[in-house]
């Protein structure tokens, strides 16, 4: 009851326009969220397996963005696109090596080399850039405020769900109305059929790779511009969250992992809003959820059942 009593008279005591500019951030964080928990949905939908590399994939990103502005001066739209190049090419290379030798192996197997692969990529990064908190360049054009009335929004809080947006839009074209995309449809219904049927298997999954990853860099680089703080741990929580968030959504369903990254970042922004005591505790709000939706929905929201034969 103390709860529901703060809770309505926080929302009494709100303004419109502080309500406006926490919307705007959990929107934001949402975004963020779904760009980086598509690369984990598309991964699963097609080899059934968890890509733990995925969160380390985002850090990486963020140093080449850090690295490509800071030290080699390269303006930061060119940069934007060179990050997103190196980064599916790190994404091929990694299911190249982790994942393909292991193809016909065990799940087991599998899941254990992901897990490698993602503290190889953490000590990698600790070894070459060391553990020292780097600051991502500032770009004046992205972290303007602007002004809306009595509402002050960072210029990055309106571009990333556009970005999210318009790349939900081209990976919805590709897998649903390319050949390409017919292709992964059919490897994630039945791979062994889909290979039989001449699908090439290793060309399908190293497209998912690069898409996954590009996503992941764009998802990076916003990130780093709204969030400046970058170590060899960056990816750990984001990371996990999105997962979590793929999860929720139902994971292999790209709708469902953007639906997931909008609950997740709203409810973190709005439970630190309503309830500020809490906000030691807005980590736990993705655990929380992710139970509550699971208890009664055991496959997500926009999961499927699946039947095995046997």
């Amino acid at each position: 009851m103390d709860f529901l009593t703060q809770f309505f008279q926080v929302i009494a005591n709100m303004s419109a326009a502080s309500l406006a500019q926490h919307i705007v951030n959990g929107i934001s964080l949402g975004s963020l969220y779904a760009l980086i928990a598509i690369g984990y949905t598309m991964v699963y939908g097609i080899l059934l397996m968890i890509n733990f590399a995925h969160a380390d994939i985002v850090m990486m990103a963020c140093y080449f963005a850090f690295f490509g502005i800071t030290v080699f001066h390269i303006p930061w739209y060119i940069t934007f696109v060179g990050v997103i190049i190196a980064t599916a090419i790190l994404g091929v290379v990694i299911e190249r090596t982790a994942y393909r030798p292991l193809r016909d192996a065990p799940k087991n197997s599998v899941l254990i080399s992901a897990i490698g692969a993602s503290f190889l990529l953490e000590n990698l990064a600790n070894y070459l850039f060391s553990g020292r908190p780097l600051r991502f360049p500032d770009i004046p054009l992205l972290s303007q405020t602007i002004t809306m009335g009595s509402v002050q929004i960072q210029a990055i809080c309106l571009v990333i769900p556009v970005i999210t947006f318009i790349s939900l839009l081209v990976l919805l074209h590709i897998v649903n109305h390319t050949k390409t995309g017919m292709a992964m449809r059919a490897v994630s219904k039945d791979y062994e059929i889909a290979r039989v049927m001449g699908v090439n298997i290793d060309r399908v999954i190293s497209i998912t790779f690069i898409i996954g990853s590009s996503l992941a860099a764009i998802g990076a680089f916003m990130w780093g511009v709204r969030y400046p703080g970058i170590t060899p741990l960056l990816g750990v929580m984001p990371g996990l969250k999105c997962f979590i968030a793929a999860v929720i959504g139902g994971i292999g369903n790209i709708k469902g992992a953007v639906i997931g990254g909008f609950i997740l970042g709203l409810g973190e922004v709005l439970i630190v809003a309503f309830f500020p005591q809490l906000s030691g505790y807005r980590d736990a709000f993705a655990f929380i959820v992710l139970i509550i939706i699971l208890f009664y929905k055991p496959t997500g929201l926009l999961g499927e059942k699946t039947t095995e034969k046997v």
